[in-house]
């Protein structure tokens, strides 16, 4: 008994001990410098949360959202701006009132934020304040647009066009709906605010189209694709449109050529030119209807750089400098790639016109300097096409079916031959030794049309071709991995 008193008595002492041990470590903590400072922390800045998106810099991201970048990478405790990834989540301070996740969709043509509120169902003041619009107008197409990431609720991608002279009810029952559900997903006062012409949405997918615009009811659906558009590249803008309606427009100054296609739309094709400044651009669309009256639709549409590099300086004969003589020959390929020819002779992909079809000496778009030999004088220009390996006299083919509209000398060109494709597409081969074929010819995809040679403004032997599109030369790359339209 004495024994287990004694045991008892020791195991109370070091209880205590411990306890005073434990209490001197806590009075020690508390007395440190900062530690006080630490148990009052301001807690971490709060906002809205940002997916970085592929491409997005830390600066392109602050001003997307008007706030500066130093105070972006203070609200995320960064030092390194460069440091971000594609998925990485940040926080995007000065948007008091807003959180949730944002994320960053391409504005596809014919959106505004009226169609954007109510597809997405958010109000336009809240969509204005998110992405710093001041002005309808600045809603350019290609151009990324920010959002709330809807968790509850999908988009509304489904129209309900209000006809002249219809009521809501009869517009729903074309849509699978009623007249309460539009009312309700469209944010009406009531059913009688809708308006002839005016582009509703619907949840049922019975509406007339999945896709989303704001446009007349000319226009059932326009794709444009892509966006954004890039310097050198082809546009390609389908329209379903109502019947007996006549389509024309233009982008970029440029007047668009529509030809139908096998599913009643309509298509038209448009290169945008190497030099064209990055930035928006307009795509004007406009519908003749059956009675004559015209309905139009203008929205600009973002296009980016093409990044193309610049090459080594290039010596050539003087006279192929020569303004007197380079303006007249471009002028002359000019009206020869003017008529857009409403037969389609191609049929899916181009293939490559080269022997070597995977080797290229130097490609489309890159800017050039020419200096004629033993002069100072200069011109700067773009590489038109795209010039493929090989020595001369290698045959030449046809990358797809057309008709040649010019075949002879040109003294910047050299042997030249120039092919019809359709619908406004060219195909020309420069600098060859032999010319196989003659004007007015119909050659076949894989045809020899010629031989590679080294003749006109060259620094030696080598095969050129480049593509037109409605009067633009574009980038033959895109020809030969894509299928158009």
């Amino acid at each position: 008994m004495a024994i287990f008193s004694q045991a008892t008595g020791s195991l109370l002492k070091l209880n205590n001990m411990i306890k005073r041990i434990l209490t001197s470590l806590l009075l020690i903590y508390l007395l440190l410098p900062g530690s006080a400072a630490r148990a009052q922390d301001t807690p971490p800045p709060s906002g809205p949360i940002y997916i970085i998106q592929p491409g997005d810099s830390l600066s392109l991201i602050a001003s997307r959202f008007g706030v500066s970048l130093d105070d972006l990478m203070a609200a995320n405790n960064m030092s390194d701006a460069n440091n971000i990834s594609a998925g990485a989540q940040i926080i995007i301070p000065g948007l008091e009132g807003i959180n949730g996740v944002l994320v960053t969709q391409i504005l596809n043509y014919g959106e505004t934020l009226h169609s954007l509120s109510r597809r997405n169902r958010i109000s336009e003041a809240f969509l204005r304040k998110l992405n710093h619009i001041t002005s309808p107008s600045e809603l350019y197409a290609g151009a990324g647009i920010v959002l709330p990431q809807q968790t509850d609720a999908n988009p509304l991608n489904h129209r309900a066009t209000l006809n002249a002279g219809e009521s809501l009810l009869e517009a729903a029952i074309r849509a699978g709906s009623d007249p309460w559900t539009l009312q309700q997903v469209n944010s009406l006062n009531g059913t009688w605010e809708a308006l002839p012409g005016e582009v509703l949405y619907s949840p049922s997918a019975a509406a007339e189209t999945s896709e989303p615009n704001g446009m007349p009811t000319a226009f059932a659906s326009v794709t444009v694709t892509p966006l954004p558009m890039t310097q050198g590249g082809t546009s390609e803008i389908i329209i379903q449109s109502q019947p007996g309606v006549t389509l024309g427009g233009s982008l970029a100054d440029m007047p668009l050529h529509f030809f139908p296609q096998e599913d009643g739309s309509h298509v038209a094709l448009q290169g945008l030119h190497a030099m064209l400044e990055p930035g928006p651009y307009p795509l004007e669309l406009e519908a003749t209807l059956p009675d004559g009256s015209k309905q139009s639709y203008q929205q600009m549409v973002i296009v980016q750089s093409g990044y193309y590099p610049n090459d080594p300086l290039l010596l050539v004969d003087p006279a192929t400098i020569d303004p007197a003589v380079t303006e007249p020959e471009f002028q002359q390929l000019t009206q020869l790639t003017a008529p857009a020819t409403p037969t389609r002779y191609w049929q899916g992909k181009f293939q490559s016109p080269a022997s070597f079809t995977d080797c290229f000496t130097s490609r489309y778009g890159n800017r050039r300097i020419y200096q004629g030999q033993g002069t100072d004088q200069q011109i700067q220009s773009f590489h038109s096409g795209l010039d493929f390996c090989g020595g001369e006299g290698l045959p030449i083919t046809a990358p797809a079916d057309g008709v040649v509209v010019f075949a002879g000398p040109l003294t910047v060109r050299g042997n030249a031959t120039l092919i019809d494709h359709g619908w406004g597409v060219y195909s020309g081969f420069w600098h060859q030794s032999e010319i196989k074929v003659q004007t007015g010819q119909t050659v076949k995809q894989g045809e020899v049309i010629g031989l590679v040679g080294g003749t006109g403004r060259v620094t030696g032997a080598h095969q050129h071709w480049e593509v037109w599109v409605n009067g633009v030369q574009v980038n033959p790359m895109n020809w030969l991995d894509a299928v158009y339209p």
